[in-house]
């Protein structure tokens, strides 16, 4: 394909027509990667900003991420006027840092001059404080001034999420007059769905819908169309809070006041969208014990050294599973079939629990469990426990006595199935709980806490009733 690629990039127009970027899976053809490297070490402008003119910004992204290091910043460098700085809202935040990092400040500040403010916002946060400045400080004054306002927010709050380009309205006008308005303002937002109300110093009226608007005389005074109850939110409100909000009330956008209900921004369904799958990565990420900002870029000693400490804490509580072990030390060696079987309940009621907690987690983080149903659900969570615990009781019952041949380890092992995966269902639905209680994030430390349960309780349940069946000291 790469020489198929050069004939293409000599004979001129339309290169994406001709070639495909992706193949039939939609991965990113490595050929393609490859021409478009050569290019780059070619410095062949002309084809790289046509490449990038064609490309969806998230295309370009995946492109970006994609190449190497070195070749990244060359290729936004070559591309210039025409690589739109969006792209760099569809990579890794550390593959955004190292690009906007080696590129000149003039030339981000060019391209942040192109975005919508909350792209701004986006882009411009993943940097320290001292190069904001040198960039900020090369836009013009309202543009700045705009700019540092949203960062000033708190990190994942509605103030950094919303776009500060809306369109307003006084009170005392009419549709025709609000229409006539919008057709003869050039810097209108891109996209909106709403015009908004508000009075003399810019406090919150209330929200018209364009299609209210389009569908009413132009005499029709614009008091009769506002909306007063328009959900509406505070920037200072999490954003997790406001993407529940749109997801619960259907919503499209939504006006966002400061604390003296002036109306300083909007945030829009595709912001709400990023923030679903941030808050999803990162609930993911945590389930497992990975900080929440850890990418595939990352290098090799920031990801071992943040992920070094959740292990230790792994380690400890795996020395306290194994401290029951030893406390049956003289047992196991007089029945080794204790020891072969002792990891199969301590796993099985890890399983469970595991399945419990990942279902408690959720319901938690969407709200869906509170007061209200927490002692139903635990209930019907230790039901299943029992239920669950009753026929891998069976199982494991029969499959140990035709192992080993011993009368009653069946018996044994079963009991102690039972115990271990109700405990397995209580942990997995209280220890979440307990966690939100306290203002925890219970997808950060339930799974070790609630594997450490299953251990304990797996280990010890099965010795210990074997040693009281079997007489063993």
């Amino acid at each position: 394909m790469a020489d198929e690629l050069d004939t293409v990039v000599r004979a001129g127009p339309s290169v994406l027509d001709q070639l495909s970027m992706r193949d039939e899976d939609g991965e990113i053809r490595v050929d393609f990667v490859a021409a478009i490297a050569r290019a780059i070490e070619q410095e062949n402008a002309p084809f790289l900003r046509e490449i990038v003119s064609d490309l969806h910004e998230a295309d370009v992204g995946d492109l970006i991420e994609a190449l190497q290091s070195d070749e990244r910043v060359r290729l936004v460098e070559l591309t210039g006027a025409d690589f739109h700085f969006s792209a760099l809202n569809e990579v890794d935040e550390t593959v955004r840092e190292e690009i906007l990092e080696e590129l000149e400040p003039a030339a981000v500040a060019e391209g942040v001059r192109e975005l919508d403010s909350d792209d701004a916002v986006e882009l411009l946060q993943v940097l320290d404080e001292d190069d904001q400045d040198e960039i900020l400080g090369k836009l013009p004054q309202s543009e700045r001034d705009a700019l540092e306002r949203s960062l000033d927010y708190p990190e994942n709050s509605a103030g950094r999420r919303m776009q500060t380009e809306f369109i307003v309205v006084p009170r005392d006008w009419n549709v025709g007059q609000a229409i006539d308005f919008m057709r003869e303002t050039p810097d209108l937002p891109d996209r909106f769905y709403e015009i908004y109300v508000v009075d003399g110093i810019n406090r919150w009226q209330g929200a018209i819908a364009l299609d209210a608007l389009l569908r009413s005389h132009r005499n029709i005074p614009l008091a009769d169309l506002i909306d007063e109850d328009r959900r509406k939110v505070s920037v200072l409100d999490d954003q997790e809070e406001v993407a529940r909000m749109f997801g619960k009330y259907n919503l499209v956008a939504a006006p966002v006041v400061d604390p003296d209900n002036r109306l300083v921004g909007v945030i829009t369904i595709d912001d709400v969208v990023d923030v679903i799958e941030e808050e999803a990565d990162e609930d993911l990420k945590a389930l497992g014990g990975v900080t929440s900002d850890e990418e595939l870029s990352d290098r090799v000693w920031t990801t071992a050294r943040g992920r070094f400490n959740w292990l230790l804490v792994n380690l400890a509580t795996a020395f306290l599973a194994s401290s029951v072990l030893g406390m049956f030390e003289d047992q196991l060696q007089q029945m080794v079939a204790l020891a072969v079987l002792a990891p199969i309940v301590a796993s099985q009621g890890g399983n469970a629990a595991t399945q419990t907690m990942t279902v408690a987690v959720r319901a938690l983080a969407t709200r869906e469990l509170g007061s209200s149903n927490a002692y139903r659900v635990v209930m019907r969570e230790l039901l299943v426990g029992l239920v669950n615990g009753i026929g891998f009781a069976i199982i494991t019952g029969v499959a140990a006595y035709a192992w080993f041949r011993v009368p009653g380890l069946g018996v044994v092992i079963g009991l102690a199935m039972i115990t271990n995966l109700v405990a397995g269902a209580l942990g997995g639905i209280l220890i979440p709980i307990a966690l939100d209680r306290v203002r925890a994030d219970p997808a950060v430390a339930s799974g070790t806490f609630v594997t450490t349960v299953t251990d304990v309780v797996g280990f010890f349940a099965f010795l210990g009733i074997a040693t009281l069946w079997f007489g063993l000291k």
